[in-house]
């Protein structure tokens, strides 16, 4: 009796073994391993961006010792504002690069001439052009230079302006009020007015040129020129491109409002001949 049971038993078994092999060769059910997450390297460069953080430093060799039973504090890798910043560029005072940034100021070819890049790092960025909220009683369209910021704003509909960093003219030699953009130029020649030259005696070479200094990347007036009209006549004031990008946001100049030579590009495509423009 029990060498019968045990035969069942195992005759039981392998028909079992055999069913489910059948039944398992019946199904092709192909198995796939993802090696991708197993990798830590592929997995990192797959759910977020690498940040490179300072090494971490153990802590003074003078700090006391801790209190028996204290709970150790766990390593900081980041630092504490790390997921408000997600910027360790700036927190540790480095030099920050920005893709919209170096579109705007990079090696631009224009026309003849190939103007270089503005090294928009070491520019104030209240100073780069950029869109902002702006109320003001002015038409869209319309210039406003706010001299006390060293900003100029070209208003747009929905209380937006676009605003440009500027540099402007030194105490004394300052124009406000409202005037015109009567005439617009790229690659302007500039002569000197007489009085600017009896200032400066160095200009006199430039108005003694026959039609002023000749358009190029050394031309004061930059790659374009607005040029500012009151009551149908010159006021001898522009809004400009220059050479020196850090005079932007300065006050050096004989009260002409000075721009990067990319921005006044830019700002030279927006505006048509007669745009009002209102100096403060």
């Amino acid at each position: 009796m029990p060498n019968t049971f045990s035969s069942f038993r195992r005759a039981t078994g392998l028909a079992a073994a055999l069913i489910a092999t059948t039944a398992l060769a019946g199904c092709q059910v192909p198995f796939v391993t993802d090696t991708s997450r197993v990798n830590p390297n592929v997995f990192v460069q797959e759910t977020a961006p690498v940040f490179h953080v300072p090494p971490y430093q153990d802590p003074p060799s003078n700090q006391p010792p801790p209190m028996p039973g204290a709970i150790p504090q766990k390593r900081q890798l980041y630092p504490s504002d790390f997921h408000q910043k997600y910027d360790l560029g700036a927190t540790y005072g480095l030099p920050v690069s920005n893709p919209v940034y170096r579109t705007m100021y990079d090696v631009t070819r224009d026309a003849d001439h190939t103007l270089p890049a503005i090294p928009y790092s070491r520019v104030d960025q209240r100073f780069l052009r950029s869109q902002v909220d702006y109320r003001t009683n002015e038409a869209p369209g319309t210039i406003i230079v706010d001299t006390r910021a060293h900003y100029l704003y070209l208003v747009q509909p929905g209380g937006k302006a676009m605003r440009y960093g500027v540099g402007l003219g030194k105490a004394g030699f300052a124009w406000s009020g409202r005037g015109v953009i009567q005439r617009k130029a790229k690659w302007p020649r500039w002569t000197p007015p007489d009085e600017m030259v009896s200032r400066d005696p160095g200009l006199r070479q430039f108005a003694a040129a026959e039609g002023g200094a000749t358009p190029g990347l050394n031309n004061p007036l930059g790659a374009r020129a607005l040029y500012i009209f009151k009551d149908g006549k010159d006021t001898l004031y522009r809004v400009h491109g220059t050479p020196d990008w850090q005079s932007v946001g300065k006050a050096t100049s004989s009260g002409c409002v000075r721009m990067f030579n990319q921005d006044v590009i830019d700002l030279f495509d927006r505006v048509p001949n007669g745009t009002p423009i209102v100096v403060t």
